[in-house]
């Protein structure tokens, strides 16, 4: 199969995300400087370019924030083909096991839930738009989370957390009073 890569605006404006027509990675991951991406190959040579501010990689995208100064226009096709590139050389993605947010067996069953509902329900979601939400932690009756890729810095977030992460969360678990971007 020839692999494609497409290029995607998202509500941030300052971030695209880069389609890919198949899985490149078992796990999503975000990088918001070039010091943390060496668990990434591919985000080490994105930060290479600076202008990069951020790079998200999910499942099946790669997400990546800009600076102000450059237009997307002279970013896109350009960046289309080194993703493509390095995905055809089968040169790695991502390297070892980077993932944060797994229940854990010794979690309180409302931070099981909190985890389950974030997990299945709202990062397949805000994924759709080149995000995704992670959970930190839970603490009297508050839910932390960080808001990645896309979703972080994009003028919609406080709408996506107030309104639809908040209120789904609050619906699964009552108790909670409020969800919180770090």
């Amino acid at each position: 199969m020839e692999i494609t890569v497409t290029p995607e605006s998202t509500p941030n404006p300052q971030t695209y995300m880069f389609k890919i027509n198949q899985n490149i990675a078992d796990q999503n991951i975000q990088f918001n400087e070039a010091a943390e991406a060496a668990k990434s190959p591919l985000a080490t040579k994105l930060f290479g370019f600076p202008w990069t501010e951020a790079v998200y990689i999910g499942e099946d995208f790669v997400s990546l924030t800009k600076q102000e100064w450059v237009d997307w226009a002279i970013l896109t096709e350009p960046l289309c083909g080194l993703i493509k590139e390095h995905i055809e050389k089968k040169e790695p993605v991502l390297l070892g096991n980077t993932a944060e947010d797994d229940i854990d067996e010794n979690d309180s069953e409302e931070v099981k839930l909190i985890k389950q509902v974030i997990n299945k329900e709202i990062r397949p979601q805000v994924a759709l738009d080149g995000g995704d939400i992670v959970f930190h932690k839970y603490e009297n009756n508050i839910v932390y989370i960080y808001m990645q890729g896309a979703c972080s810095g994009c003028p919609s977030s406080s709408i996506t957390l107030k309104q639809g992460i908040e209120v789904r969360l609050q619906n699964a678990l009552p108790e909670i009073k409020e969800v919180v971007a770090l």
